[in-house]
């Protein structure tokens, strides 16, 4: 049975002053953390907690409610649903200057909104050539895992099977140019049978601290 948003309210209480203090709290000590006025509302509460097997309790005694192991296996439950939910593999960083060789790494970054989608990562931007676009070193981009994309998109392009390049892609024929969105650098022309596209940007994230 589901619980209500109050009934999850008072249970994370009570496991939360166990775990602080050893011993269960007085029924007035959770009214007074939970800002209820009625110890009745409480006692409503327990009961209710306790017919959905998330509490138990020695009748007669103080300080008895005991939050069983269905509470506990719960909460695993809902944190690793929010771990799967929310997070993307961090596979490496990628130049925003001149190419360099990728690496991978095993690191992940939380992006909610991007949730459980296999064809999403993330990477970490050095070099400052995509700073007109305002993408700059130490920033993170999210990428869309594709090899079908636009002239004109922010790509993530392995060069000659080796070298991996954040750059804008132009369509010339032959030719891929990898346009950097910086005033003061040139793009770099290369054979289409050497490009390979990983990915389109999606999103950019910048951490100030």
């Amino acid at each position: 049975m589901a619980l209500t948003k109050r009934q999850k309210e008072v249970l994370d209480a009570i496991a939360s002053f166990v775990e602080e203090h050893g011993y269960s709290p007085s029924f007035e000590e959770l009214a007074s953390n939970l800002g209820l006025a009625s110890l009745a509302t409480v006692h409503k509460h327990i009961l209710a907690l306790e017919s959905k097997h998330y509490l138990k309790r020695g009748y007669n005694q103080s300080r008895s409610i005991e939050v069983t192991s269905k509470y506990f296996e719960d909460q695993k439950r809902y944190e690793s649903a929010s771990r799967a939910t929310s997070e993307v593999p961090l596979l490496g960083r990628i130049a925003a200057g001149s190419p360099v060789e990728s690496f991978a790494t095993r690191d992940s970054l939380d992006f909610a909104d991007y949730a459980g989608d296999p064809n999403t990562f993330a990477l970490e931007v050095r070099g400052e050539s995509m700073i007109e676009d305002h993408i700059c070193d130490g920033d993170y981009v999210l990428v869309q895992k594709t090899d079908r994309v636009r002239d004109g998109e922010i790509v993530v392009a392995l060069v000659a099977n080796a070298e991996a390049t954040l750059k804008r892609l132009y369509d010339e024929g032959d030719d891929i140019r990898l346009q950097p969105a910086n005033s003061a650098m040139t793009p770099i022309r290369v054979p289409k049978r050497d490009v390979e596209i990983q990915g389109r940007v999606l999103a950019v994230l910048r951490k100030f601290r």
